[in-house]
């Protein structure tokens, strides 16, 4: 009885700790946006599939620079923050997920948040993921290897996304846009 009694506890806690994915938050001037933690199929359905298929299928990846980091990354964990209201997110995500898929990179070991526009709440999540990291403009892709933040890239890439990643990923000195920002935790 006792097993059983832990059993039913510790599904009551997973439970009520579970976060849904794809929530949807609608204003009342009937525009929507995606918040919390999100999928990649929350990004290809409408109405964010408008803007995320069309520059998915039209960013032509760099192979040859991803094969000077794509070993690399297999040792990475990356979280990537959002707002699918923004519109250098809107450019950005599809090109770092296409690029993250042309890697065989593990999307275990991927965390995509999408990140509150509404007065009070600007760039916070239901859950608080964002808590601690400094994310104050959006997208912010952050780059983990054990555990610990090796670097990010901040809005918008200083060259290209696969450039700015061979230069973490290989630890080289890179500096993102607003990295006063970004470092200032």
């Amino acid at each position: 009885m006792k097993h059983f009694l832990i059993a039913i506890f510790m599904l009551g806690v997973t439970t009520g700790c579970a976060q849904s994915f794809n929530q949807e938050v609608k204003l009342e001037d009937g525009k929507t946006f995606l918040l919390g933690k999100i999928t990649l199929e929350g990004l290809q359905n409408a109405p964010y599939s408008d803007w995320f298929n069309s520059n998915y299928q039209a960013y032509a990846v760099d192979k040859s620079l991803i094969d000077v980091f794509k070993t690399n990354l297999q040792e990475y964990h990356v979280k990537l923050f959002l707002g699918t209201w923004c519109g250098d997110s809107k450019r950005e995500t599809p090109r770092i997920l296409k690029i993250l898929e042309a890697s065989n990179f593990p999307m275990d070991n991927l965390d995509i948040v999408a990140l509150d526009r509404r007065e009070g709440k600007v760039k916070t999540s239901p859950t608080g993921e964002e808590r601690g990291l400094n994310i104050l403009r959006v997208p912010t892709i952050l780059f983990y290897k054990n555990g610990k933040e090796v670097n990010r890239i901040v809005e918008s890439p200083i060259e290209t996304l696969e450039e700015d990643m061979a230069q973490i990923l290989s630890g080289k000195s890179y500096t993102p846009n607003y990295a006063t920002l970004s470092k200032a935790k």
